[in-house]
């Protein structure tokens, strides 16, 4: 057993490409292993921006020897009548590397056939890996690769040294010039020198000596504990943003916090936009009071050390000066004019090259909007109106041109500072949310209404136009919308018809579209039913209760989720497959016959009289339960019924030939199918082979 490792150094590779190319070394690495029979433990990735690295421990030396046995032609065909190997023989002996003399006969279902046992001795792993790792290297995926100067190899960015070791010996491999060896090098800046590897250990100890901080966790880890302490100086905290942090991580090789100031003139500006220009623009932790008001302040992460005074902190606050100087100019000529005064020149805003402008685009929505808001927010159909109007209008502003992420953030502001009524704007603050996964629900009942229409919208004008997702494929974020219209209504407990909103919305986009109403439905009925699965898939309800309960229709979204929830449960309890079986057989038997009245009089078998009873006792109290959205109450009643329907089966011949007495059956069968029919579609039900019949 011996250590493998692997350390490929280069200019500096994006923030975002660590991660899954590290995941990807590791992954290829260990397929690798596993192929050639080398056994090894799992992998240790650890990396910098100027450097991938990854070890393995207790690294077999060689492959495992194996012996496989090659079957070749039937015995008559391998040897004559004197016991003699033919040409065939000698063929097949030949093309296994054997001698024909060591040949033996296997008997197969197709009779006797000679076989050639091949005994393949192991290669060592240090050739295996000097052969393979150039390859690895090359195929590693970034979302961007380039070449530079005379070479061939396309990487993230220029690659400057190989490490790579075995045990002790040095790996002997070379990529388009560049040659492996046993040397890093330390700090861009701070100490850039090479340092000897001999080992992972010896490695760990150079990189703490060069100014290097490569395991990944620990660094963020490093960089939370300055964040908080320096935080603490200034009676201040940092909220938890894993992302910011992750990145901030993977762009430094050694991390130092640096503590800044601004001046808190700027604190006048809305509170999103400074921290926006904190976080995403410059990787800085806004500073807040414990109670959530931004304080002056912000931390950076730097690179190097801060022992030459405080150029770095003033460095960094020059910088967040002149983003702040840029956004507070924007908002205050943006300020000059009121909110409405832009919505004219969304006329010249296109959103879709085919779908039309963004003033268009506010006109359809805002029709959906209030026949929403008819239903479930009725005395807020004025605010919703106008927020539907005004919520589009910021992306003209200058700050939203220069700030894109805030759109919406920013009409809200404004349309504050232009007198709107509060709910307006707060609506218009909303109406992109939910934007991404795990963001914030729209709070109020007029941003909740106006993010389902402009999100529902833009997934029919898409459909419309045949932008639908497939695969990774979906530009317009389809998928994500649908599924924050399912959140929007089920966090509201909203029952409103899915079915009638799309048709609405189809109608909405006039002579636009390109498929017809009937395709566009469709498929945006496969696309909600898609995300609902998944959200449900994510709450813990088994796949078959999902597709159950979809198969019944998705009109009700809020309906939808309550069903699956009644069912999960009622799937828990011990005499659930025994009733799936029996609703099972009902509904399989069912033909386009069944649908139509009972007449009692020709229910003479008394088992199914007595399933009629039965059915008749619990009818009306399963319908006025499904009314009222009494899922698991309906499902506990029509349990009742199971064995009055496993008697019938039993007893009762159905498809008879007497074809007055087998329609009345089937009609009992339809009747008794109905009371489950609108909740859960029982043939999808997943029960063990023992009791399927």
């Amino acid at each position: 057993m011996t250590e493998f490792f692997l350390e490929i150094g280069s200019e500096e590779i994006p923030a975002g490409y660590l991660e899954p190319a590290l995941n990807s070394m590791n992954r290829e690495l260990t397929a690798f292993f596993e192929k050639n029979r080398i056994r090894a433990d799992e992998g240790q990735t650890l990396g910098t921006p100027r450097r991938l690295a990854i070890a393995f421990q207790n690294v077999e030396d060689c492959q495992k020897d194996i012996v496989e046995t090659h079957l070749g032609p039937n015995v008559k065909a391998a040897y004559d009548v004197g016991g003699n190997p033919t040409k065939a023989a000698m063929g097949f002996a030949r093309g296994k590397g054997v001698d024909v003399s060591d040949l033996t006969v296997q008997t197969t279902a197709k009779g006797e056939v000679v076989c050639a046992r091949v005994e393949n001795k192991g290669q060592t792993t240090y050739d295996l890996l000097n052969a393979f790792l150039p390859k690895l290297i090359g195929s590693i995926p970034f979302p961007k690769k380039m070449r530079w100067r005379d070479k061939t190899i396309a990487f993230a960015r220029p690659i400057h040294w190989i490490a790579a070791l075995l045990g002790e010996k040095t790996l002997n491999f070379e990529l388009d010039g560049i040659p492996s060896g046993g040397l890093s090098y330390g700090h861009r800046f701070l100490r850039p020198s090479a340092f000897q590897v001999q080992n992972l250990g010896s490695y760990l100890k150079g990189c703490e000596e060069h100014f290097l901080a490569v395991q990944p966790e620990a660094r963020k880890q490093q960089i939370a504990g300055q964040v908080k302490a320096l935080a603490r100086q200034v009676d201040g905290v940092v909220e938890d943003d894993p992302a910011l942090l992750n990145q901030v991580a993977n762009l430094v090789e050694y991390p130092v916090g640096v503590l800044g100031d601004y001046d808190p003139k700027y604190l006048e500006l809305p509170k999103e936009l400074l921290v926006m220009t904190m976080k995403h623009h410059q990787k800085y932790f806004p500073v807040s009071a414990p109670g959530g008001k931004l304080l002056p302040h912000f931390i950076a992460i730097s690179n190097m050390t801060t022992d030459s005074g405080d150029a770095i902190q003033k460095g960094n606050e020059r910088v967040l000066k002149a983003r702040l100087e840029d956004a507070r100019f924007f908002f205050e000529e943006d300020r000059k004019q009121n909110l409405e005064d832009f919505v004219e020149e969304l006329k010249g805003v296109v959103f879709q090259k085919k779908l039309g402008t963004s003033y268009e685009k506010m006109t359809r929505f805002s029709a959906l909007a209030d026949r929403l808001a008819q239903q479930v927010c009725p005395l807020k159909q004025a605010q919703v109106e106008r927020a539907c109007r005004l919520c589009k209008a910021d992306l003209v502003s200058q700050m939203v041109y220069e700030f894109p992420e805030l759109q919406g953030i920013m009409g809200g502001y404004y349309a504050s500072l232009s007198g709107e009524a509060n709910e307006v704007a707060q609506g218009i603050k909303e109406h992109y949310r939910p934007a991404f996964a795990g963001d914030e629900l729209p709070e109020s009942p007029v941003g909740s209404v106006v993010a389902i229409a402009d999100k529902l919208d833009t997934i029919l004008g898409c459909i419309g136009v045949g932008l639908i997702p497939s695969g990774s494929e979906d530009p317009y974020g389809l998928r994500r919308h649908a599924l924050g219209i399912i959140q929007i209504v089920l966090a509201g407990g909203w029952q409103v018809s899915l079915y009638e909103l799309i048709d609405a919305g189809i109608h909405q986009l006039g002579q636009k579209i390109k498929l017809s109403p009937e395709e566009i439905r469709q498929h945006a009925v496969d696309l909600f039913s898609q995300r609902f699965k998944s959200l449900l898939t994510e709450e813990g309800v088994p796949y078959d209760a999902i597709d159950a309960v979809l198969s019944t229709g998705i009109d009700s979204l809020a309906d939808v989720r309550q069903k699956a929830l009644a069912l999960a449960d009622l799937k828990q309890l011990p005499h659930f497959e025994p009733l799936a079986v029996a609703f099972r057989r009902v509904v399989s038997i069912l033909t386009e016959d069944a649908p139509g009245e009972i007449k009692p009089e020709l229910l003479g078998n008394p088992a199914e009289a007595a399933l009629y009873a039965q059915y008749l006792k619990i009818k009306e109290p399963v319908q006025t339960l499904v009314a009222e959205k009494k899922f698991a109450q309906a499902l506990e009643k029509i349990v009742g019924i199971k064995v009055a329907v496993d008697d019938f089966f039993d007893q009762v011949m159905v498809m008879v030939e007497d074809d007055a007495l087998r329609k009345n059956r089937l009609h009992l069968l339809y009747g008794i199918s109905r009371l489950f029919g609108d909740i859960a579609d029982f043939s999808k039900i997943v029960v063990k082979g023992a009791l399927k019949k």
